[in-house]
């Protein structure tokens, strides 16, 4: 295989992070009155659940997978946990289809953050695709009207969601230093990460279980899904894929959070969400035009 094509491959594999991430606004929402910690340590321990079986029937020496350096430690466990309680946070302070798409502003920040990577080169589609993803959540989150569609009781949520969109954007991006760590490595982020909030939880809140069985089943939901599988198919297409064209590409997460809170009665649909939701996949297509169409020889 190519290194053109290897590229490739890998983000199509963290593309797919994306498709799952489109899922947690709405597995959010249905796990109840969970408070924050403890609903990232009830997921983060979900995930690791879930790998340490993946380990344990491959035979793999788990003490190998732990033994990474410091800074990976250090940068992993922020980015997972940081994101995960602003996000959480964001939600249970603000309507969880503004505070989703204002989180998902990451998309935009990464793609211009990998310009101060060495080697990466800023093309203007990859900018084109990344405004016109802006400028869609923008309408999404005004609904089309202006600065009145703001709600100042909503300040805090809207600020939570904001800190998500710095925490994931700047992990995606420096998480490319540590490219020779492998993926496997995730499980034990994820068990620190787990760890971390359930003694923040102790700290800080008063525990809240999951009320029913489908609140229970959106929080396993969440452990497998997108805050499970997808952090280790994200961790290896921002490695070893094209950051730029991922970033654009994570566009597509609030189009499906959207699409999947308004189907399940947590928001309404209107022409703004329309409108908002064209761009969206535009700018999408339009940034990661290289993968899907080849790169054209370039002259000078």
């Amino acid at each position: 295989m190519t290194s053109a094509a290897k590229t490739r491959t890998a983000t199509l594999v963290g593309a797919s992070a994306v498709l799952m991430w489109g899922l947690l606004a709405l597995l959010t929402t249905l796990s109840g009155q969970v408070p924050p910690f403890l609903l990232a340590a009830l997921s983060f321990g979900i995930a690791t659940l879930f790998v340490s079986v993946k380990w344990l029937v491959r035979g793999d020496n788990i003490l190998a997978h732990l033994r990474q350096p410091l800074g990976a430690w250090v940068l992993s466990v922020s980015g997972l946990f940081g994101y995960h309680f602003f996000y959480f946070m964001a939600l249970r302070n603000a309507p969880p289809v503004e505070a989703g798409l204002i989180a998902y502003m990451w998309p935009l920040l990464i793609v211009l953050f990998s310009a101060l990577l060495p080697g990466e080169k800023l093309r203007w589609h990859h900018l084109a695709g990344a405004l016109a993803g802006l400028g869609g959540a923008v309408l999404l989150i005004t609904r089309g009207e202006g600065l009145d569609g703001f709600k100042p009781e909503f300040a805090l949520g809207f600020m939570m969601a904001g800190c998500c969109a710095f925490f994931w954007s700047g992990y995606s991006v420096l998480n490319r230093r540590f490219s020779h760590v492998p993926t496997d490595a995730v499980g034990g982020f994820c068990a620190a990460t787990a760890v971390l909030a359930a003694f923040a939880h102790i700290m800080f809140e008063t525990t809240v279980w999951p009320a029913d069985a489908g609140e229970w089943l959106a929080v396993a939901g969440l452990g497998l899904l997108p805050v499970g599988l997808a952090f280790f198919t994200w961790d290896y297409g921002t490695k070893h894929g094209d950051i730029r064209v991922l970033g654009a590409f994570s566009y597509a997460a609030p189009l499906i959070s959207t699409v999947l809170l308004i189907a399940f009665g947590k928001g309404d649909a209107t022409w703004a969400v329309a409108a908002g939701c064209v761009l969206i996949i535009g700018g999408a297509v339009l940034a990661a035009r290289e993968m899907l169409f080849g790169r054209r020889t370039e002259h000078a």
